[in-house]
């Protein structure tokens, strides 16, 4: 078959829903796919960007490229999955979080006339209409099941993947460090890693890696961590390559992964993997799905105390930080992941 893959990315920034992309064509290709990424430059800082992006996406004509018919189109992300197509397929990453389930927060910093008002309402119409025309819908975890059918009365299957390079993770002897492996953005919460540091009982290290969408905000967490008096327990080290990434996941203490209400998160498919214990918090979303409280991790409060103890806990407890450990990895072998079973869904 000839498959399009449509999706977005803010320039300059790579994620996880880009691995994610990545690692479907790959996993298309080796399957006997010719397949590609069509992907739509995506910038939502103003209401006319997300009108235009919108407007783009509708008029795009995938039906063939140079002659050829277009088999299949598989859409990940708004507004890529509203790119019309007659046999489409929705695989639902995210829809635009702040016009969703961040809108409260967000709602808070605009005006009360604000044209974002009128912007949100046109894409819960158009996600409302438009998603369900697709062959079938599925999303990436049970979170963002749960957010199609809470906020567009839309019913999807959960379907879940490998994270990038699942084979190569491994587990050696833990060093003196919590892991805090994330993009540095606001609902990601390093901030209330942060606060908790300040409240910590034990000398807890938590190394971060990673950069910011907004240099503004990376800047301000840094500013932050002066002035709690953390510069010798944490460090910043940015981006790092794959394998330094796996290296630090192998020898960490356990990871910390609070995020707010996460559509699925890579981080915890990965500590899992490493044999690694995952701290995140009640309200963290797709962590959930994965994390056992008290078996292969520590859910708690998203209270700077709460997580400060969960943090002290494993400082202190090695013992049951790696047994938690082993009890991930067993929990991550029993759920069957695999790159196959996601290309048999989405093509059949």
């Amino acid at each position: 078959m000839r498959i399009l893959i449509a999706t977005t990315q803010l320039p300059l920034v790579k994620g996880g829903a880009e691995f994610h992309a990545e690692g479907l064509a790959e996993a298309l290709g080796s399957a006997g796919h010719r397949v590609d990424i069509v992907k739509i430059p995506y910038i939502s800082r103003t209401p006319e960007q997300v009108t235009a992006a919108i407007q783009f996406c509708l008029r795009l004509d995938l039906s063939s490229c140079s002659g050829t018919k277009v088999d299949r189109v598989i859409g990940l992300k708004f507004p890529a999955y509203l790119i019309p197509h007659s046999e489409k397929v929705q695989w639902v990453l995210h829809q635009s979080r702040k016009l969703y389930d961040l809108w409260d927060s967000f709602s808070t910093k605009i005006p009360a006339d604000s044209e974002w008002i009128q912007v949100r309402e046109m894409v819960h119409r158009l996600d409302t209409e438009l998603i369900p025309q697709a062959r079938a819908v599925y999303a990436n975890s049970l979170n963002v099941s749960n957010r199609l059918r809470r906020y567009n009365g839309i019913e999807s299957t959960p379907l879940y993947h490998p994270p990038p390079s699942a084979h190569k993770f491994y587990c050696e002897s833990p060093e003196e460090y919590f892991l805090f492996s994330s993009r540095i953005v606001h609902h990601k919460r390093h901030e209330l890693v942060l606060e908790a540091l300040s409240k910590t009982k034990r000398p807890v290290k938590v190394m971060f890696t990673g950069i910011g969408d907004s240099v503004e905000y990376a800047a301000a967490m840094e500013q932050r961590c002066h002035e709690y008096k953390l510069h010798e327990r944490c460090r910043w080290l940015g981006w790092v390559t794959e394998e330094e990434k796996i290296r630090l996941y192998a020898r960490c203490l356990a990871v910390v992964y609070p995020p707010y209400d996460e559509d699925l998160g890579y981080v915890t498919l990965e500590s899992m993997l490493a044999a690694k214990p995952v701290i995140t918090c009640a309200d963290s979303g797709g962590p959930l799905e994965f994390i056992e409280n008290e078996e292969s991790g520590l859910i708690c409060n998203p209270t700077p105390e709460d997580l400060a103890a969960a943090m002290d806990r494993l400082w202190e407890e090695r013992a049951l930080a790696e047994s938690m450990g082993r009890a991930g990895k067993e929990r991550y072998l029993d759920l069957n992941l695999s790159w196959s079973s996601v290309v048999e869904t989405l093509l059949h």
